[in-house]
């Protein structure tokens, strides 16, 4: 199994000392991260990973509010294969035709990105699972929606915080499902009470079990109260006792 972490996990950090933070990361044990921003840090973060060993096989970017040739000619400078479209505002989720439309501007979104050799995707928070359309949660109709070739990085935790399963939704989602965010915590808005992967609330290995098709799995915090070093080395170390067990 491949683990990444989320570099929007270490945005203080990364904003003091960029260089700094990717080797802490690489020292930590981690072989691949997910840049976020990275068209504005990619001539420096791209020589960061180089010296690192690192790669980042996935990275965030607002597909649909920027530059997309901007974006993918910054992805590919970094070896970046999946952009992934991180954030749609909840007011977008709760219609069909706002869903339709989103999904529209996705896939032709894709379809520039084959141009460059990415492949695009999109990142759930909680109200893509709150809100109920024909029967079904949004973030589902909207996958139904998209092109065969866009995938979808589930965010395990806001699954959990939006009120569903997200072993179930995962199982739903099938093949989709490419990529998977692991964080832990209470289950509830309060970013800062987020915990390493085994402390909170989620069931990890389950969930990390229900993603069939998974590639990456990306260890994050949106946010946390203790030192974020140590954090997401507890989450990368849990991880990997749990696959040595497995072995």
């Amino acid at each position: 199994m491949n683990y990444s972490i989320q570099l929007y996990t270490l945005r203080n950090a990364m904003q003091e000392d960029l260089p700094g933070t990717i080797r802490k990361v690489a020292e930590i044990g981690f072989t691949q991260v997910e840049p976020y921003n990275f068209v504005a840090t990619a001539k420096e973060l791209g020589v960061a990973l180089t010296e690192n060993g690192l790669t980042a096989p996935s990275g965030h970017a607002p597909l649909l509010s920027q530059d997309q040739d901007q974006i993918f000619a910054a992805a590919r400078e970094l070896g970046i294969t999946t952009v992934i479209d991180p954030f749609i505002a909840a007011d977008r989720w709760q219609s069909t035709e706002d869903i339709q439309a989103t999904a529209a501007r996705l896939n032709a979104a894709a379809k520039k990105g084959a141009e460059y050799g990415i492949r695009v995707g999109y990142h759930n928070h909680a109200w893509e699972l709150e809100s109920t359309i024909e029967g079904r949660t949004a973030l589902e109709y909207f996958a139904d929606l998209l092109d065969p070739e866009v995938v979808l990085e589930v965010d395990t935790y806001w699954v959990a915080v939006g009120g569903q399963d997200p072993v179930d939704i995962l199982t739903k989602l099938g093949d989709r499902v490419k990529l998977i965010h692991i964080k832990d915590g209470p289950l509830n808005t309060d970013t800062k009470a987020q915990l390493p992967a085994g402390k909170g609330k989620v069931a990890v290995l389950d969930v990390v079990a229900a993603a069939k098709s998974l590639e990456v799995g990306v260890v994050e915090f949106d946010d946390y109260s203790g030192d974020i070093f140590e954090g997401i080395a507890e989450s990368l170390a849990y991880l990997k006792a749990a696959e040595g067990a497995k072995a």
